[in-house]
C-alpha cells in the first residue's frame, strides 16, 4: 500500500480588492462579489464571508451586508493548489491485461480518479504506477473544492471521454485532464470490474461501446426489504436533486432518461438480492431508481439506506437484524460483478466475472442464516 498522504494540501491565498465608485445602487455584498471576482460560485464566496475574509471598510461583513458608494472591500478567496498526478505502488487486482487495456476489480473505498478531496490513493494513481511511471506529473487545470466531490465525479457507469494512458508518453496529461485511461466509472463505494485503455484508438473503441450500450454490465444490489417482483424494469428520467446538490432523483420535467432491469436473486427476512442490468448509465443510477421504489441499498447513507430500518413498523427484532447487517457492510452494497466488451483489436466479444468482496458475502452468510433460523 502506498503511504498516508495528506489529501488537502495548503491552500493558495487569493485577494480581492474593491472600491465602489459614485453611482452604484446598493446591492447585497455575496451578490456583488460572485458577479466581478471571476470563476467565484456564491458556494466560495459565502465560504470566504463566514470565515471573516470579506472586510467592508476594515470590518468582518456578512452576506446580507449592503454595498454602498465609497466602500473598500477586501476579500480574500482560498483556492485550491493545482492538482497532481503521483504515480503510486498501490496493488491492483487485475482480471486482465495486454497491450490494448486493463479490466480490473476495484475495491471498496478507492475513488477512480484525483480530485481535489481524493488526491491521492485512486484508481488512476495505482494504474500509472503499474505502468511503469514514477514521477508526479503537473495538471495544469485547478479545481474549486467546492465543485468537486466524490458523488459528482463517481459516478456509476457515465462513460467518460477523457485521455489515455501510454507507459512511455512523455506528453502524458499535457492537457487538462484528470482521468488518463477511465473509459467508464464507479463510485468510490462500489466495488467490482472496471476496463481502462492504454491509447487512444483503444479508449475510443472502448468508450463508444459504452456510449452505444453494446458492453455488458452486471452488478449485484442488496436492498432493503422483500422485492415482490421476480424480475422487472424501473424506468425514470434523472436528474440533480433540488434539495441537495450531492444527490440524484427521478424527476418529471427534466433530466435524463434511465433504465434500470433487475432480477431477484435471494430474499431474505428484511433484505433482497438483486442481479441488476444498466440499459442506460446515469450518475447514481442504480440507487436512485432503488430507492425512490422504496427499497434503498443497504448501507446507502446518501439515498436511505440507514433511515429505512428506523421505520416505525420495524419490530424490535427485525431492527437488531438490520442493525447487524449495517455493522457487516458500511458502505452501499452494490457490486460490479460482470463487465463484458468487444476487444478494440481481436473484436472477440469477452466478459468477465468476480465474486463480491468479504464484507458483501459476510452480510449475505449472515442474511442466510437469520432466514433459515426463522423458517
Amino acid at each position: 500500500m502506498s503511504e498516508e498522504r495528506d489529501q488537502y494540501p495548503g491552500y493558495i491565498e487569493k485577494e480581492f480588492t474593491f472600491l465602489i465608485p459614485k453611482g452604484q445602487g446598493a446591492e447585497r455584498i455575496d451578490l456583488f462579489l460572485s458577479r466581478n471576482i471571476e470563476n467565484a460560485t456564491r458556494t466560495k464566496i459565502h465560504k470566504s464571508i463566514e470565515a471573516g475574509r470579506v472586510l467592508v471598510n476594515g470590518k468582518v461583513a456578512k452576506s446580507s451586508k449592503k454595498i454602498q458608494p465609497n466602500d473598500l472591500i477586501k476579500c480574500t478567496i482560498m483556492k485550491a493548489p493545482p492538482l497532481e498526478l503521483l504515480p503510486e505502488n498501490i496493488p491492483l487486482d487485475i482480471a486482465f491485461e495486454d497491450s490494448e487495456m486493463i479490466v480490473v476489480n476495484k475495491p471498496a473505498g478507492m475513488v477512480t480518479h484525483p480530485g481535489v478531496g481524493n488526491r491521492y490513493g485512486t484508481l488512476v494513481n495505482a494504474i500509472l504506477y503499474h505502468l511503469g511511471h514514477r514521477e508526479s506529473i503537473p495538471i495544469k487545470a485547478t479545481i474549486d473544492d467546492e465543485d468537486e466531490d466524490e458523488n459528482e465525479v463517481e459516478n456509476d457507469d457515465e462513460t467518460d471521454s477523457s485521455t489515455f494512458l501510454e507507459p512511455n508518453d512523455d506528453k502524458l496529461l499535457a492537457s487538462e485532464l484528470i482521468r488518463p485511461g477511465i473509459v467508464h466509472r464507479l463510485d468510490k463505494d462500489t466495488s467490482g470490474l472496471m476496463v481502462v485503455s492504454k491509447n487512444p484508438v483503444a479508449h475510443n473503441f472502448l468508450a463508444n461501446q459504452f456510449k452505444e450500450r453494446t458492453s455488458t454490465r452486471e452488478y449485484l444490489a442488496l436492498v432493503w426489504g422483500k422485492v415482490q417482483d421476480d424480475s422487472g424494469t424501473i424506468e425514470g428520467n434523472i436528474d440533480r436533486s433540488p434539495r441537495d446538490r450531492k444527490k440524484f432523483a427521478i424527476s418529471k420535467k427534466g433530466g435524463k432518461y434511465a433504465r434500470t432491469d433487475f432480477e431477484v436473486v435471494e430474499r431474505f427476512t428484511i433484505a433482497t438480492l438483486l442481479k441488476v442490468r444498466l440499459k442506460t448509465g446515469r450518475t447514481h443510477q442504480i440507487r436512485v431508481h432503488f430507492s425512490e421504489n422504496n427499497h434503498p441499498l443497504v448501507s446507502d447513507v446518501l439515498y436511505g439506506g440507514e433511515m429505512y430500518i428506523h421505520r416505525g413498523y420495524l419490530d424490535s427484532k427485525t431492527k437488531s437484524t438490520a442493525n447487524k447487517v449495517t455493522e457487516l457492510i458500511k458502505r452501499h452494497a452494490l457490486h460490479a460483478r460482470l463487465l463484458g466488451v468487444t476487444h478494440p483489436i481481436t473484436k472477440e466479444f469477452i466478459e468477465w466475472e468476480t465474486e463480491p468482496p468479504l464484507d458483501f458475502q459476510q452480510t449475505l452468510d449472515f442474511l442466510r442464516k437469520e432466514a433459515v433460523l426463522q423458517s
